[in-house]
């Protein structure tokens, strides 16, 4: 394969586990080794058990999305996209596997992409009503928090662009970059996805659009999710009290927080934390998101939004699956409070700043509806913890 063919379709990564390539002679007889062996080599190599693997075979060509042909079936046609995505692989050491041409990877593994993509709003699903277990099960969340769906953040995932498409991409640290934000509920999953945002947009921009597109953000009637001090706090999302502490790192282990702002700020940080564990099992499990690959931009927004829908996927059909148990870890919120010196009602924090100018369509009653909104949560929930 020349350099073209690598450029095409090159996937960031480096070589094919040297264990791996003994296993077959050919991409048929890999797919076949994996697929007829233990459980766990199918966990390793496509990222997901071999029940779950076989079932989304099976979806996509019910559906019409994906057919066998003279040469590739689906089962292997579906293992070129996922083993790619899974191990970060250039074109040159899945060809070397599998045996084929860049040019029949490639075409493959689009069709694969563009598949799942064409299945992937099934599993964007709307939180439902319910208070989340998460929530109801902890006395430092509930009832204070009934009303919250989920969090959303926004994290940048590596991108390659042209020379000349460089600018609007690089980000504040330099690096160049998309800007993606997600809904994330409770259970580890994705509610919403918005990709393609060049990485030097402000996260107040990306939020904006999110909530003003067609295909908008949409929060379920009288809840909210959770955002953090990068987005305002307005109707349908609550954000921290600015000027007060808020991630867990800045509350040591037995802290005394002094005001209801503070013990607000804490909780939120911990129920927030959802995100980033939500984002580090599709990170851990499709490393292609912590690199650049080198397809056209349009191709690497649609790998996102796919990787998510195929998290979600898994997650549905196998909720104990060993990447959502790890990151699960961190949901029981160890972290402890110990009481104040003296239980005595200390003013809050009524100052609200903003770092970013805001573009929203929200009317000034909104804004103070939401204020007041966070201001009941907070002091309602201090009224209990000095009570305790």
């Amino acid at each position: 394969m020349d350099s073209s063919d690598e450029e095409k379709d090159g996937v960031s990564g480096n070589h094919i586990p040297k264990d791996l390539s003994c296993l077959a002679s050919k991409g048929e007889k890999f797919v076949d080794a994996v697929l007829n062996g233990q459980n766990e080599l199918c966990l390793e190599n496509f990222r997901m058990d071999k029940s779950i693997f076989y079932k989304l075979c099976e979806m996509l060509q019910v559906k019409g999305l994906l057919r066998h042909t003279n040469r590739i079936k689906i089962e292997e046609q579906l293992a070129i996209f996922v083993f790619i995505i899974g191990h970060n692989l250039r074109t040159r050491a899945v060809q070397e596997l599998f045996r084929y041409s860049g040019e029949t990877i490639s075409r493959h593994f689009n069709n694969v992409l563009n598949a799942i993509l064409s299945i992937s709003m099934d599993y964007f699903q709307p939180p439902g009503s319910e208070v989340p277990p998460k929530i109801l099960e902890d006395p430092r969340f509930h009832p204070y928090f009934k009303d919250c769906v989920g969090a959303v953040d926004s994290i940048h995932v590596p991108v390659t662009v042209g020379v000349d498409e460089q600018g609007p991409f690089r980000n504040k640290n330099g690096l160049i970059s998309q800007n993606v934000l997600a809904a994330c509920s409770f259970d580890l999953k994705f509610c919403y996805v918005l990709a393609g945002w060049e990485g030097s947009a402000t996260d107040s921009q990306v939020f904006n659009s999110a909530i003003t597109r067609r295909n908008r953000l949409q929060v379920p009637e009288g809840k909210y999710y959770l955002v953090d001090s990068k987005f305002p706090n307005v109707p349908g999302f609550v954000a921290p009290y600015s000027n007060t502490p808020y991630h867990s790192k800045e509350f040591p282990s037995g802290y005394n927080p002094q005001h209801a702002g503070e013990l607000f700020n804490h909780r939120h940080s911990l129920l927030h934390s959802i995100s980033n564990r939500t984002f580090g099992a599709l990170k851990a499990r499709f490393p292609i998101l912590m690199s650049a690959p080198s397809y056209p931009l349009q191709t690497q927004v649609k790998l996102v939004v796919a990787t998510c829908a195929l998290h979600n996927y898994i997650r549905s059909e196998k909720p104990d699956d060993w990447i959502f148990k790890t990151y699960e870890e961190g949901m029981s919120f160890r972290m402890e409070e110990s009481l104040p010196l003296e239980k005595e009602v200390l003013p809050m924090t009524h100052v609200e700043s903003h770092t970013q100018p805001l573009d929203l369509t929200f009317y000034a009653d909104e804004i103070a509806i939401a204020s007041r909104l966070r201001d009941s949560i907070a002091t309602e929930m201090w009224n209990g913890y000095i009570q305790a």
